[in-house]
């Protein structure tokens, strides 16, 4: 095997015996693979550090996504909010919704939002 072949075999054996990656199960997996990918962050893609990275991101998204689902928010509200966010008037919204008053029959659920 060629000196450089050798030397990047031994190195990829070595990061695979440390990358010792297992299930997320419970919360104490869940920190302990926080910290890992904390460790991992600055690893440069396609190399082990990256690619063990890129395992233990996919775990940690499933774990949050089974355990810590997020709920989408009222769209009524999620208007309201931005609308407070960013000091908007209902006069605003006219271009997005329609006229002043269609805009306070949405914001006041007398008529329903809907995507067109």
């Amino acid at each position: 095997m060629h000196s450089m072949a050798k030397l990047t075999h031994k190195l990829f054996s070595k990061v695979l015996k440390t990358m010792e990656i297992k299930p997320i199960k419970t919360d104490a997996d869940y920190r302990s693979a926080l910290k890992e990918v904390e460790s991992l962050m600055s690893a440069k893609p396609n190399t082990p550090e990256g690619e063990k990275l890129d395992v233990l991101v996919t775990l940690v998204e499933a774990y949050e996504h089974k355990n810590f689902p997020l709920d989408l928010p009222d769209p009524v509200e999620a208007i309201k909010f931005e609308m407070e966010q960013k000091g908007l008037t209902a006069k605003d919204l006219e271009p997005m919704i329609g006229k002043s008053n269609r805009v306070y029959e949405v914001l006041n659920r007398k008529r329903s939002l809907t995507l067109k």
